[in-house]
C-alpha cells in the first residue's frame, strides 16, 4: 500500500510534489490539497516527500520532520541526498562548471585500467533541441509500424504523453552525457556505469542535477543517426546516457528507502546443491 498524507496547516499548495512526481500519480483535490490519484502507478521514489519545502507531505507514514535535511558537507550526506532530477532550468551549465566536470573524468577507474572510454557530452542546449526533434520524428515513424505495436503498447502511458508533445525522453534537459566503451575492453559493460556513477556524485557536489535516462539510451542504440551526432567512434558501444543540467527544484530532505538484502558472511557453510539447482544458478547468473 502506497499513500501520502498532507498536513494541511503546513501545506502551501505550491504543487511541487505534483510536478516532480515521475509517475504523475499525485494531483490536487477539490480543496487544492495534494492527494494520491493512482496508487498503482507510484514507484515509491519518495520525491514528493523530499521536495516539499514545508514538510507537509508524508509518504507511507514516514514523518518528514524525523528525516535528515539535505547536507552537502560530506560524501555520505552527498550520497543520501542524491535525487534523479527530471526538472531543469533552461539555462546552460556555466562553461567553468562544465570544465570542472571534464577535468574529473581521467580519475574515473576502469577494469584493468584500460582508460578506453568515450564521453559524448552535449554542451549546447541548441544541440539537445535538434536531438529532441530528430528523436521525435524517428519515434513517430517507428510507432507507425504494426510490428512495433506490442512493444509500444507496453509503454502506453509514456506514448500518450509523447504524442501530446511532452518531452518524456530527454525531460527538457539542456545537456546529456553518453558513455561508450570499445567492445574489446575488459569490462565493456561495467566501466561506463562506474563512470556515470562518479559523474553523478561530482555533478551533485557542483550543484547540478542528473538523471539516468533509459529511454535516451534505448533511442541511441536503436537509431544509428544519433551515434553519428554524438561522434561515438566505430567499434564503440553506447552503454548508457545521463541527463544533466541546473535543477529547477530543490530537495529539502533525504528519504527513508527500504533496506537492501545483506548476507553477513562470517563463516563458510557448506551446502549440497542438487544438479538442477546448480544449473538454475548458472542460467540465472548469465541472464540479461
Amino acid at each position: 500500500m502506497k499513500s501520502i498524507k498532507i498536513n494541511e496547516e503546513k501545506c502551501i499548495h505550491c504543487g511541487l510534489c505534483i510536478t516532480d512526481c515521475v509517475s504523475s500519480c499525485i494531483g490536487f483535490d477539490k480543496n487544492n490539497v495534494p492527494e494520491m490519484k493512482e496508487e498503482n502507478r507510484c514507484i515509491a521514489c519518495g520525491h514528493c516527500m523530499a521536495i516539499c519545502p514545508t514538510g507537509a507531505l508524508s509518504f507511507n507514514d514516514k514523518n518528514p520532520d524525523e528525516l535528515e535535511e539535505v547536507n552537502y558537507d560530506d560524501i555520505l550526506a552527498l550520497i543520501k541526498s542524491r535525487r534523479s532530477v527530471r526538472q531543469y532550468k533552461e539555462e546552460e551549465i556555466p562553461a567553468e562548471t562544465m570544465q570542472k566536470l571534464k577535468e574529473m573524468l581521467p580519475y574515473i577507474p576502469t577494469g584493468c585500467n584500460s582508460h578506453s572510454l568515450h564521453f559524448a557530452i552535449v554542451e549546447k542546449k541548441s544541440v539537445m533541441d535538434v536531438m529532441r526533434k530528430k528523436v521525435s520524428a524517428l519515434l513517430l515513424k517507428t510507432m507507425s509500424y504494426k510490428a512495433m505495436a506490442p512493444i509500444i503498447n507496453k509503454f502506453s502511458r509514456y506514448k500518450d504523453s509523447f504524442l501530446n508533445g511532452e518531452d518524456v525522453i530527454f525531460r527538457d534537459a539542456p545537456h546529456m552525457i553518453v558513455v561508450s566503451s570499445p567492445l574489446t575492453a575488459p569490462c565493456a559493460n561495467v566501466d561506463p556505469i562506474i563512470a556515470l556513477s562518479y559523474i553523478e556524485l561530482y555533478a551533485q557536489h557542483l550543484g547540478l542535477g542528473t538523471c539516468w535516462c533509459g529511454f535516451a539510451q534505448a533511442c541511441i542504440k536503436m537509431f544509428p543517426e544519433l551515434c553519428d551526432i554524438l561522434e561515438i567512434p566505430s567499434g564503440y558501444k553506447p552503454v548508457y546516457a545521463m541527463l544533466l543540467g541546473i535543477p529547477k527544484v530543490k530537495y529539502q530532505r533525504v528519504i527513508a528507502p527500504a533496506p537492501y538484502k545483506i548476507s553477513e558472511i562470517t563463516e563458510i557453510r557448506e551446502k549440497d546443491s542438487c544438479i538442477f539447482c546448480k544449473i538454475k544458478r548458472i542460467v540465472t547468473n548469465f541472464l540479461r
